[in-house]
């Protein structure tokens, strides 16, 4: 058990912190004994926990206490190394003088910013940044676009982790990937554009017949573009005038087909947007006219059935829903309206969202929100392969967004070829696959059609996921399981704890795979600076009317 004592007035955070990081925990009590006390802001670890853990980015009490002698206090960005691996920094630090057992450095600095001290029974460390402040930056504002492709919140859970279980403490953790499944997988779409026909002399048909022609052919010379696509979009360009004639066929069109003929039986989200026409608004006014859709939800409503009967999801591609709970009840109930269901999951247009986003979204009824992501690159704005609760909702999830074609593919953003985005998402694939969670890809609408053609990198992403035993989900089945993993609670009366689900008196448990119990087996005191094998067993929470389950203590152990 895991006591969190010190200045605890970030209650919220700290919860939510301890639901991606599922292992049994409270806030201090006094007289209670602990295996772990996790030291928060400017306190002395105090009582008899086996693990003190002091976590801040300035001098404290428990440094003059224990007589630790601090640096220069830096403040601004900065990293840390921990066995191998770099983590951003993004407030106060500190660094320490004079440690010997130091298992964090300053890659700046080259300074000591964590180490343990021994004494009196039991193991002290002191980390010399404040773990619960940088949580808050990345939950809240993010990270910024340099550090996109690192899973940072994983990272400083790993390293608690790794922390606790390298002093000798064993650990009990619910892990973030379903029972049987490796990690989770949603495949979204994005539908902007689903007819060109519907686009005559404005941005998006003058947009399309650049990239298809003088764009492709400098592409094809850069090596990004291959022949075969590059005759493709001459002949796309050539045909769209018999397009407008109605003599020839929309090229755009059929999407839904296209998908479902690529993804072949998995299940996918699609976020359509449901009024033509209307722009939206920012913060501080208008937005730009180019961002109103040609079609509304309406004009899909064949197509929106065939997926629908195929398995799949429909989700509210937003307009104005970010900042105005009256226009996102507006909007969804268009959505609604087509899919019969009582409230519909939201991804905003543009991917528009601010801190004030998610009250928005709560007081429309979303279902949950995938808009944090990147519109430029891909990767973890939020740091993190989980889905989280935004600080301040009461009830609405988040599932991040980690790489959308768009911010690989054009050259205003990344530009890679079809190789490159491959390897891209490869490294994505192995974060997700180390830390699970889930890996959330938005391909859009038009994105297998010409002039985009980015059907390659797609369909070698798909084959590379499915022969990873992964759990390909909807974005309201992965939202659920980790509705699931969060309702779950440790309770622990004799020497291995019972995890209880209870019930939410719906069956959206029952529809979702099983949760499985993870304990990570306690290493040699000092494994943390000698970076010693991790080994863990994992179990299924078998669930039942009591919805509990005790550690079985004959499974093999992982590493």
């Amino acid at each position: 058990m895991i006591g969190v004592a010190g200045d605890v007035t970030d209650r919220d955070l700290i919860c939510e912190f301890f639901e991606l990081f599922k292992t049994p925990w409270e806030f201090y009590r006094r007289g209670r004994k602990y295996d772990v006390l996790l030291c928060v802001g400017d306190c002395e670890p105090e009582g008899n926990a086996r693990v003190a853990i002091c976590f801040a980015g300035s001098k404290t009490r428990c440094d003059e206490s224990m007589g630790f002698r601090v640096g220069p206090q830096l403040s601004r960005p900065s990293r840390i190394s921990f066995q191998g691996n770099s983590i951003p920094i993004y407030g106060d630090t500190v660094t320490f003088l004079d440690e010997k057992d130091c298992f964090l450095a300053g890659e700046e600095t080259h300074g000591c910013m964590g180490f343990l001290r021994r004494g009196n029974g039991r193991v002290i460390a002191r980390i010399g940044y404040d773990l619960f402040g940088e949580v808050r930056k990345l939950l809240e504002e993010g990270q910024p676009v340099v550090n996109a492709q690192q899973p940072t919140l994983e990272m400083h859970i790993e390293l608690l982790r790794d922390l606790i279980t390298g002093c000798g403490v064993a650990l009990y953790e619910i892990p973030p990937a379903p029972e049987g499944h490796r990690f989770i997988v949603c495949l979204t779409h994005d539908v902007d554009h689903p007819l060109i026909g519907r686009h005559k002399c404005d941005r998006t048909m003058f947009g399309f017949l650049y990239r298809a022609t003088l764009g492709s052919i400098r592409s094809f010379f850069r090596g990004r573009v291959s022949a075969r696509n590059l005759l493709s979009n001459f002949g796309a360009a050539l045909k769209l005038p018999f397009v407008y004639m109605g003599v020839a066929k929309d090229f755009w069109g059929n999407f839904g087909d296209r998908y479902l003929k690529a993804e072949n039986g998995l299940r996918s989200t699609f976020f359509v947007i449901p009024f033509k026409g209307r722009p939206g608004n920012k913060r501080d006014g208008q937005a730009p006219n180019y961002r109103a859709s040609g079609y509304g939800a309406r004009d899909l409503e064949t197509t929106i059935q065939r997926l629908i009967a195929a398995g799949c999801e429909i989700g509210l591609h937003g307009i104005d829903a970010w900042l105005d709970s009256a226009s996102g009840r507006e909007e969804m109930n268009e959505i609604a309206r087509l899919t019969g269901t009582q409230s519909a999951g939201v991804r905003m247009h543009w991917l528009y969202y601010d801190q004030q986003s998610p009250r928005a979204l709560e007081g429309a009824g979303a279902a949950y929100d995938s808009t944090v992501g990147y519109n430029q690159t891909v990767g973890y704005k939020a740091g993190t392969t989980q889905v989280f609760k935004p600080l301040g909702a009461n009830r609405l999830l988040e599932l991040p967004l980690h790489a959308m074609d768009t911010a690989m593919f054009y050259p205003d953003y990344l530009g890679l070829s079809s190789g490159e985005a491959t390897a891209l998402l490869g490294k994505l694939v192995e974060n997700v696959s180390r830390y699970e969670g889930c890996l959330t890809i938005n391909w859009h609408d038009r994105s297998l059609a010409p002039e985009r053609l980015w059907g390659d990198a797609y369909g070698d992403l798909l084959k590379d996921l499915r022969k990873r035993g992964v759990w390909f989900a909807t974005v309201s089945q992965a939202v659920a399981w980790f509705r699931k993993r969060r309702s779950a609670v440790f309770k622990q009366d004799g020497t291995a704890p019972e995890v209880v689900i209870p019930s939410d008196g719906s069956d959206e448990h029952d529809r979702v795979p099983g949760l499985r119990l993870r304990v990570h087996e306690r290493r040699m005191e000092g494994d943390i600076l000698r970076g010693g094998l991790r080994r863990y067993q994992d179990s299924p929470v078998a669930e039942s009317a009591e919805g509990a389950h005790e550690v079985p203590q004959s499974l093999p152990m992982r590493h």
